[in-house]
């Protein structure tokens, strides 16, 4: 079962029998992603505290830029005088931006949104913008990226009925747009499911972005304040109702946890901050679940961060070091768990996607779920 559109082509090379997880090979202009994938996200072209050759030795295949940030700071013209996102930040590999819509929608009293699209303003500044489906696409040709996402309006948690669905239908209406706007075939398009957290809306949604001919498609609009069960619960129903054979992609979702469910629900990419986040303040990932460094229990431990764990850090650093460095200031402490972190989930669905092949997802997954 394979995709082929022009410069991307998907092809899965192996399925759960008793789940809806798969592993795929997805190439792109940029160079082939083994999937199931996990995507650092590189929120002002840079991946927080990282060079790039250091995301590099992480094992990433592919990394997410904002575009929201982008247009801001530095400007969507300078980077396309750069040549591009991958020659503005010297990485060779694929890349994905998001629209902006998110990050509109959590402006929240900065932001008003209409049917043309939204004006907002940059919290940093002041200053007034507005974007549109057509500026979107125009901002993220302008950047290059490989995989670029449809505009669309992301509806908060809580919400009611009616004010769902009016994002829903919207997000449909900006995504015709977003396609007679897309111009670049080197890029390819992904439209988002949105529709909240009312079953129905979202397979009403699935249906509709389905019945566009993209390369992917993506799940939006969760982890934005739900309880667990609830995003588990629309994950779990929307995944198997998008197209078998192009890939699947679930925005903004990052926990060890949230990857092996994901996965078990269908889905192929993921991207989220928090690999990076939690290293900024201390906790890192283990098999037996987060841990945070600055705790005493740390201070005389001379065992990696975790011992199964093939990352630099792992295999030249102790939990006592980098907890001295966290507690003295060294912004080091940082650097060390963030590629820790990034490398765990890299790692992490590189070990499941082995698992799908090898046919034992499912016991995997179980014994994963059992430590975590």
């Amino acid at each position: 079962m394979s995709l082929n559109k022009g410069f991307f082509e998907f092809e899965l090379v192996a399925k759960s029998k008793a789940t809806n997880a798969r592993a795929g090979v997805f190439k792109t202009p940029h160079g082939m992603i083994k999937t199931p994938v996990f995507m650092p996200v590189g929120t002002n072209s840079a991946v927080k505290m990282l060079t790039m050759n250091q995301v590099l030795d992480t094992g990433a295949q592919i990394i997410l830029n904002n575009s929201y940030h982008m247009y801001l700071r530095a400007g969507c013209e300078l980077i396309k005088k750069a040549g591009g996102l991958h020659a503005w930040q010297n990485w060779h590999k694929p890349i994905l931006t998001d629209s902006g819509g998110f990050q509109v929608f959590s402006l929240s009293k900065l932001r008003k949104i209409t049917e043309d699209g939204v004006y907002f303003s940059d919290p940093k500044n002041g200053s007034k913008h507005f974007i549109s489906p057509e500026i979107s696409m125009k901002i993220q040709e302008d950047l290059g990226a490989d995989i670029i996402m449809a505009f669309d309006e992301c509806a908060p948690y809580p919400c009611d009925y009616n004010h769902a669905k009016e994002a829903m239908e919207r997000t449909h209406r900006w995504l015709e747009r977003c396609i007679k706007a897309h111009k670049n075939p080197r890029q390819a398009l992904f439209p988002i499911v949105q529709g909240a957290f009312f079953e129905d809306l979202r397979q009403e949604a699935a249906k509709v972005v389905s019945s566009f001919d993209a390369v992917g498609y993506a799940i939006g609009g969760v982890s934005v304040g739900e309880p667990v069960d609830v995003k588990n619960k629309i994950v779990e129903i929307t995944a198997p109702l998008l197209p078998e054979n192009n890939p699947r992609y679930l925005m903004g979702v990052g926990t060890p946890v949230d990857l092996i469910n994901g996965v078990k629900y269908g889905v192929d990419m993921f991207d989220c901050v928090l690999a990076t986040r939690n290293a900024r303040h201390g906790t890192f990932f283990t098999y037996q679940g987060n841990r945070i460094i600055k705790n005493k229990e740390f201070e005389q431990d001379f065992s990696p961060l975790d011992s199964r764990c093939t990352c630099p850090v792992c295999q030249n650093h102790t939990r006592a070091y980098i907890r001295h460095l966290y507690r003295t200031g060294e912004a080091t402490a940082a650097t060390l768990l963030s590629i820790h972190n990034i490398h765990f989930l890299v790692n992490l669905m590189k070990d499941i996607r082995n698992s799908i092949i090898e046919g034992n997802f499912e016991e995997f997954s179980e014994e994963l779920l059992k430590s975590f």
